[in-house]
């Protein structure tokens, strides 16, 4: 995402991350760490792909898999480096990068949040808040880390372009 993100864009982005960290907060009152609650989220995260709502394993991640496209392509195009590996080799990049994906992905965020709260209410009785963080993370934020980078690649292979600053 190398254009100005709208004013719309930050403050959901916002809203994303204080929403998921509200929601930690709460998970964490409300239901501690222990190894209890550890075995429950690994067993609720297993069994959420044979349960309904099941599309959302297939829409959130292929959402991410566009923005990343979108992303990685611009990246291509504009010679930066690959996204994952900025992130975690260039300090002086990183919170620019970091802030690029999750204004990409917030609405997808944000969605998957809002259908794993259904999700729990209407399967569980109950509401894991801090699950259905790690459950929104896995399935968009996640994918697009991994394929945005992986996406800047191949078209910079497909285009003959070269990362900015190097001299090869």
């Amino acid at each position: 995402m190398t254009q100005t993100p709208s004013r719309t864009q930050v403050v959901l982005a916002r809203l994303v991350v204080a929403l998921s960290v509200a929601f930690v907060v709460v998970g964490l009152v409300s239901y501690g760490v222990s190894g209890e609650v550890l075995s429950r989220i690994w067993h609720n995260m297993l069994d959420r792909p044979g349960g309904p709502f099941v599309f959302r394993f297939v829409l959130q991640p292929i959402m991410a898999t566009f923005a990343a496209l979108r992303d990685g392509i611009s990246d291509a195009r504009a010679g930066r480096a690959p996204f994952l590996w900025t992130v975690l080799t260039d300090p002086a990049q990183r919170r620019g990068r970091l802030d690029e994906a999750l204004i990409a992905t917030s609405r997808i965020v944000l969605l998957g949040l809002a259908i794993d709260t259904a999700y729990q209410v209407i399967e569980f009785k109950t509401f894991h808040p801090a699950e259905a963080v790690i459950i929104a993370l896995l399935l968009a934020f996640v994918p697009y880390l991994v394929l945005r980078g992986l996406v800047t690649r191949i078209a910079r292979r497909w285009v003959g372009l070269k990362p900015a600053g190097d001299s090869e």
